[in-house]
């Protein structure tokens, strides 16, 4: 079985997610409609709604395109120096001048796959590992036969 060429990866949001801030707004329906006003308790599944369909990160063989709510970032394959990954597993791009990009969705588990669609521009860090010496794990001590047992 051969395995199909990937042309594009995107990292999103499932849309799925929508379903939750449609359920919100349902749930809301009272509360907004209580007092004149409160109405605007919509907004927050309308936003949530546009930020599951809107953010997202795309690569494909030429760049890199990490798209906010409110903005958009396009980083050729060539501009890009490395990722950086935060405490909490998100991915950064690090570009040329040493500004770095937040890539929405990216997490440490998708860099082999980011390497790969890169062409092997960026270093796959999952390669190393096995070139890497064990770690020695300590062996817990051996328990003593009880009292008990020995009879």
């Amino acid at each position: 079985m051969t395995v199909p060429e990937v042309s594009r990866l995107v990292f999103r949001i499932p849309a799925t997610a929508v379903l939750g801030a449609l359920l919100f707004a349902i749930t809301a329906t009272p509360f907004a409609w209580a007092a004149p006003g409160l109405a605007v308790i919509y907004v927050v599944p309308v936003a949530a709604i546009a930020w599951v369909l809107r953010v997202r990160t795309t690569a494909d063989r030429e760049r890199l395109v990490a798209r906010t709510l409110f903005g958009r970032h396009v980083v050729p394959w060539s501009d890009l120096r490395a990722f950086r990954v935060s405490e909490r597993s998100w991915v950064r791009a690090v570009v040329e001048d040493g500004k770095e990009l937040p890539l929405p969705n990216v997490r440490t588990r998708h860099l082999p796959a980011l390497s790969l669609i890169s062409g092997g521009r960026l270093a796959d860090p999952t390669e190393d590992v096995e070139d890497a010496e064990p770690v020695p794990v300590p062996s817990a001590p051996a328990e003593e036969p009880r009292e008990e047992d020995a009879e």
